[in-house]
């Protein structure tokens, strides 16, 4: 859903509906007036927030469509995706395996209630599939082709939530993943830290000795340079690094190896040669969680919010947005600049010589605080004075823990 008011946007659109988490309803008009009616008395100062930022629409920064929600789409089972190809000779499960679902693989799904359904892109043994576990310890994990297959998969109701990769602290952020959390009306409910652990796997009975070449995702090639450089491999790009040891156990090629995670060594019964290769020990990669409805933000524990705006040319605009944090003694934890992808250039009256082109940035930000913290609402409301769009992604729990 989207409340989009006086500049800010919380959700997938303009609409009207009456029934929402628990005890609490509330209605949103077209004309960007905002009420909830609420018996919870602890939701008072989240109303305060969204009346005072609620003052008047905005137009979306992507020109999209909506989806209707009575559209179901029926699945291609025959085309797009991974071909079933049957492999013989070595793990009896693979066969087994789930199949990725690509951006045009639609279905009608009906929820059981019996598992949260849970997309990530790559195959089995990613390190995606990690993270969709360590959040959700029994959910039902559904591989996708790319990250637009598991955005999409969200929206068509195929799944429950989507785990997405978002910044390694070695490789740095996924700026795609930035691009498509603009492009599609999806809400950030949690956040997972990854402890990424390369291993060096090969077919069994064969030795580091053997391998000529090595398959993995660039970057887990380029996170295991040293070691892979000491044995003197040659490295060719996959397209994930489950992925790379799906191929060297289908293709059976003893002079081939491939870096993924121990889990996917035990998946597709490769045997791991060494673990921790990579470079830097501290190798953590922190993904989101997406899904179709926000949460509510509660106090009970650390919360992040996660923000994305964009400002008018002026001196000091981007010191004066981020000084309404730094008044309120709110962390922010992440900055981040994209070029706006509608709009790249901004067109500026410079000098009598002629007219200047800058690049028009949207700056995406996660600071440490609650919405339900009225200093978190005071600094937003204040952000507005100098934003011209602004739209919250999502407030949710941190998560404090490595795996």
């Amino acid at each position: 859903m989207a409340l989009m008011g006086d500049g800010i946007m919380i959700g997938s659109g303009v609409v009207s509906y009456n029934e929402f988490v628990g005890k609490m309803s509330r209605s949103v008009c077209l004309r960007g007036e905002l009420s909830f009616r609420t018996k919870n008395k602890g939701l008072g100062k989240w109303v305060c927030c969204c009346r005072v930022l609620g003052q008047r629409a905005i137009t979306s920064l992507e020109d999209e469509k909506p989806l209707l929600p009575q559209t179901y789409l029926e699945p291609c089972r025959g085309g797009g995706g991974v071909t079933h190809r049957e492999y013989i000779g070595f793990h009896r499960d693979l066969n087994s395996l789930p199949k990725p679902l690509s951006a045009s693989d639609l279905s009608s799904s009906w929820k059981d209630g019996s598992k949260v359904r849970v997309a990530y892109q790559g195959v089995s043994g990613s390190y995606s599939e990690d993270a969709a576990l360590k959040a959700y310890p029994n959910c039902e994990t559904v591989p996708c082709d790319g990250f637009e297959a598991a955005f999409k998969a969200v929206e068509l109701w195929l799944v429950d939530k989507a785990v997405i990769p978002i910044e390694n602290t070695v490789g740095g952020s996924l700026h795609r993943n930035y691009d498509l959390l603009l492009r599609h009306r999806l809400h950030i409910v949690g956040e997972v830290k990854l402890h990424v652990n390369h291993c060096l796997m090969g077919l069994p009975g064969v030795r580091k000795e053997d391998l000529k070449r090595v398959l993995s995702h660039p970057q887990a090639l380029n996170q295991c340079e040293t070691t892979l450089t000491k044995l003197g491999l040659v490295r060719i790009n996959t397209d994930d690094t489950a992925g790379a040891a799906q191929i060297v156990a289908s293709q059976r090629a003893r002079d081939t190896g491939a870096v993924a995670s121990a889990r996917a060594a035990a998946i597709y019964g490769l045997n791991i040669l060494e673990e921790r290769i990579q470079d830097d020990d501290d190798n953590i990669t922190r993904f989101m969680i997406l899904a179709r409805e926000p949460i509510i933000p509660g106090t009970d524990r650390p919360h992040k919010t996660s923000v994305v705006f964009s400002l008018d040319e002026g001196p000091g605009v981007l010191f004066k947005a981020l000084a309404v944090f730094a008044l309120r003694d709110i962390n922010l934890t992440k900055i981040e600049s994209r070029p706006q992808r509608n709009r790249p250039l901004r067109i500026v009256d410079d000098s009598n010589k002629g007219t200047a082109k800058y690049f028009d940035y949207l700056f995406f930000i996660d600071f440490q605080a609650s919405m339900a913290d009225p200093q978190a609402q005071f600094a937003l409301g204040h952000l507005q004075e100098f934003a011209s769009f602004l739209r919250v992604l999502g407030c949710y729990p941190m998560d404090t823990s490595l795996q």
